[in-house]
């Protein structure tokens, strides 16, 4: 992080210090002289605050966060603090994300990119959704809590609709056989022949942020039953959901890189025994199976013959190289001594680092079982024919291409690990304590601000509060799909879908817990909808398919003004709330 930017920082603390400072000294001063002349003066002093009209109105009384924060019940000096609180815990999200990346550059996926930071992502989110029910009486927090359900809303929709959007028209890539081609964007703005391309892990995401919305659904259904009974207990039930999704979804996080290695790993198999056998098939002087699906061992006996250069009897590796020449190896970021070895594992059986000719008849046996259990793409061709093998190998490498290899990339090493290592642990400690310090405050001016104008806080938090809480978010996630290709499309998308995932679980829980302990009422029927439909519209959507034309861009701008209008339209003209 630039040193602007915690100077920027120190200036508006310092601001507020000093108006807190200047107001007590005033005060101060008036105790310390009574010649009637200074208390005066000094009472005169003390009527300049924020809580006075910015065009000289009446003074209202309201109470200052810690005692000593500036508060006002105006319009226009909320809408002053909404913008100073909202920059503040901007930064503080800004530190967050920035202290997480530098961990994942010192210690990797795992534990830090599967646990810490989805959680340290939406830490702004939970503490504002935690400061606006936890204090007060009852009846206040009721009122309050609603900025939290407009930010835990908010959030959600703002990321799958504007920022899912507007990542789809700045990654856009012209199209060509349903795949986005990577840096090429010669098209314009073509609704079917321009957008992005994702892999198949980023359709995963989507499915889980599909399924996150389950603990929504526990939570809602007393309300779609009628039931007035079970609404305490249909809350703890979905507490426990919700918990235990969220420890099963950083545990997933968590093993996901090993999953995604074995995968490709197996990926990469699949290819090069297509490849062989398209090998195999193109030497051989007939068909390697009988009609009855059998290896045919006159014609595998003559390829071994043919293969064994020495005619010694057994295939060694230099011979076993042949067969993995022109397979087109780069494309699946495989060396050619790996396939040799992948070749080596099935065929060697008696792992005397050569191959004799039965265990070449049943290496060539196995692969054609395996590749006869392949859904290519013309399952009316033969198991052992050109076109069937043709048609395999371009499904693998498809599949390849799609699960987002980054096996090819070099790796940064970070010079000075123990400063990097301290910079990281201090912006997430300083991150941490604004977000917690300004997000009371926060709360309060959107409340104070909901009451000078009469509008509803969960309207203004529904639309103001994510602009603090996930900007850098949204920022990062645009810069990083503007490199138009499908690995930072893949990675834009499927933060954005972590991103809303953990805002399902994490921030949900800490909504729950609020509500469960403090005995408030669940009455939020249409903020719950909104959130279902735009979670599973974009999550299925997004799960059945890996290219997205860019009028799908559309599609996902839409639902936003749809669900700020829904809500109103169900809560002032229907009565739902």
């Amino acid at each position: 992080m630039s040193l602007k930017v915690f100077f920027l920082t120190f200036i508006i603390l310092l601001v507020f210090s000093g108006v807190v400072n200047g107001r007590r000294f005033i005060s101060d001063s008036g105790g310390l002289i009574s010649d009637g002349v200074h208390s005066e003066i000094g009472r005169d002093l003390e009527i300049l605050r924020l809580d006075r009209d910015f065009a000289g109105g009446e003074e209202e009384s309201c109470e200052q966060s810690y005692g000593f924060l500036p508060c006002t019940k105006t319009a226009l000096g909320n809408v002053f603090l909404i913008l100073v609180y909202g920059y503040l815990m901007f930064l503080g999200a800004t530190y967050l994300s920035s202290g997480s990346e530098l961990l994942l550059e010192i210690l990797g996926p795992g534990i830090i990119g599967g646990l810490f930071l989805p959680v340290l992502g939406a830490l702004p989110d939970a503490m504002l959704i935690l400061v606006s029910g936890i204090s007060g009486s009852t009846a206040a927090a009721q009122s309050q809590v609603s900025v939290g359900m407009g930010l835990l809303a908010g959030s959600t929709v703002m990321l799958i609709t504007i920022v899912w959007g507007t990542c789809c028209i700045v990654g856009k890539c012209d199209i060509q056989n349903s795949v986005a081609v990577d840096m090429k964007d010669t098209r314009g703005f073509s609704l079917t022949g321009s957008g992005v391309s994702t892999d198949i892990w980023t359709s995963h995401a989507a499915t889980i942020m599909a399924a996150s919305v389950t603990p929504f659904l526990v939570v809602q259904l007393p309300q779609l039953l009628h039931s007035t009974s079970g609404r305490h207990l249909s809350v703890l039930i979905g507490l426990i959901i919700s918990l235990s999704l969220l420890v099963s979804y950083c545990v997933y996080q968590v093993f996901q890189p090993w999953i995604q290695s074995r995968r490709l790993a197996y990926v990469k198999h699949k290819h090069v025994i297509s490849g062989v056998l398209k090998q195999l098939r193109m030497r051989a002087l007939g068909r390697l199976c009988t009609d009855q699906g059998a290896p045919n061992i006159e014609v595998l006996e003559k390829l071994f013959k043919a293969i064994d250069e020495n005619e010694d009897g057994y295939l060694s590796r230099t011979e076993l190289k042949a067969l993995v020449v022109g397979i087109r190896l780069e494309e699946i970021n495989l060396h050619e001594n790996d396939a040799i070895e992948k070749l080596m594992k099935d065929f060697d059986t008696s792992h005397d680092h050569r191959v004799e000719t039965s265990e070449f008849i049943a290496g060539v046996t196995k692969w054609l079982t395996e590749a006869r259990g392949s859904e290519a793409p013309s399952p009316e061709a033969g198991p052992d024919t050109m076109k069937y093998l043709d048609d395999l190998h371009e499904q693998t490498r498809r599949e390849h291409h799609f699960l987002g290899d980054q096996s090819d990339e070099s790796v940064e090493t970070v010079e000075n690990p123990r400063s990097t290592a301290i910079k990281a642990v201090l912006l997430l400690l300083l991150g941490t304590v604004i977000a917690a310090v300004f997000a009371d405050p926060l709360v309060d001016a959107v409340n104070n601000f909901s009451s000078a104008t009469s509008i509803p806080s969960f309207f203004i938090s529904f639309i103001a509060l994510p602009l603090a809480t996930n900007s850098s978010e949204a920022v990062s996630a645009i810069i990083f799909a503007s490199r138009k290709k499908l690995r930072s499309a893949s990675l834009t998308f499927s933060e954005l879908y972590g991103a809303v995932t953990m805002n399902n679980l994490l921030c949900l829980s800490v909504f729950l817990a609020l509500v469960y302990i403090r005995g408030l009422t669940w009455d939020f029927s249409s903020e719950v909808l909104v959130i279902l439909i735009v979670c599973v519209v974009v999550g299925v959507f997004a799960s059945v398919r890996s290219t997205f034309p860019l009028w799908t861009s559309l599609l996902a701008f839409l639902l936003y003004p749809f669900s700020l209008g829904l809500v109103y339209v169900l809560d002032y003209k229907f009565g739902w709330s």
